[in-house]
């Protein structure tokens, strides 16, 4: 048998990781007095309620590598085999920690893929590795299949509040922006595992959704057609906009719209949403 596992910043909702069983095991998000595991312990909701109730930006915190080494043990003495992919290894220390975890239990059994991306960008490999699954390749099929998916992968989010990405110091080009342009609404790009500001939209929110949206619809000859994601911090009206305008010209491309979980919004902020996807080699 082989167990597919991601960690919690995959933010593919529950309906799916359920149907496609799918193991997700938590980060952490740690306030100065408090720490929670991501979607076990804490919502989303809950977490932007805790900002303001504590007036304080969380940190967040990798999966130790003793809970790795936990969970692989009980898999490979059933004889079974993992492949794990979780957010990139530019970002946390989750992927190095799932690497030593696997030396030490069992690495011929157990494959370690770098997503290079965060999110539903993870959650897009994730999915591709319970097709390969399905379809009868072994655990290190399917981790060299997704070494070359990792680059078909398009993650662009559009950041409505910018003091999060700010403070939280992961995006290249953020601190030139913070505070001298307020009407700039900034689309984080994903490229060879960090994130960057790929556009700078003046104006309203709406600015930068249509230029997300454009973006898409300019990748539809090369799009990978079994889904495209729409991802969201709380930004349930903006989903509903890019929902209804996507749908135009995607055909029968099925689209799924998620909440992002709190490490995502730890570091984008409430109003933060995304269109992610991968496309095909040209």
């Amino acid at each position: 048998m082989i167990h597919i596992i991601t960690d919690s910043t995959n933010d593919l909702d529950l309906d799916t990781i359920t149907k496609h069983h799918i193991e997700v095991l938590p980060l952490y998000v740690n306030f100065s007095d408090e720490s929670f595991k991501d979607g076990v312990d804490i919502t989303t909701k809950e977490l932007y309620e805790l900002v303001e109730k504590k007036n304080e930006l969380p940190k967040t915190a990798a999966i130790p590598q003793h809970t790795f080494v936990e969970v692989f043990q009980a898999y490979v003495a059933a004889g079974d085999e993992i492949l794990f992919t979780g957010i990139s290894k530019q970002m946390s220390r989750t992927y190095e920690n799932a690497v030593l975890a696997a030396k030490e239990v069992d690495e011929k059994k157990i494959f370690i893929v770098d997503s290079m991306n965060l999110s539903t960008g993870i959650g897009l490999l994730v999915l591709k590795a319970c097709k390969y699954r399905d379809q009868g390749f072994s655990a290190k099929e399917i981790a060299e299949a997704l070494e070359k998916d990792n680059k078909r992968v398009l993650s662009q989010f559009a950041i409505e509040r910018m003091d999060y990405l700010y403070k939280g110091g992961r995006c290249s080009g953020m601190a030139k922006l913070f505070g001298t342009l307020l009407k700039i609404k900034p689309i984080i790009a994903v490229r060879d595992g960090k994130m960057h500001v790929a556009k700078k939209p003046h104006g309203k929110m709406r600015v930068a959704l249509d230029s997300m949206i454009e973006q898409l619809k300019n990748d539809l000859p090369r799009l990978d057609r079994d889904v495209v994601v729409i991802t969201h911090s709380l930004a349930f009206e903006y989903c509903d906009y890019i929902k209804a305008n996507i749908s135009k010209f995607l055909g029968d491309i099925p689209i799924l719209c998620t909440v992002a979980g709190c490490v995502i919004s730890s570091h984008c902020g409430q109003g933060t949403i995304g269109i992610l996807y991968m496309v095909n080699k040209e």
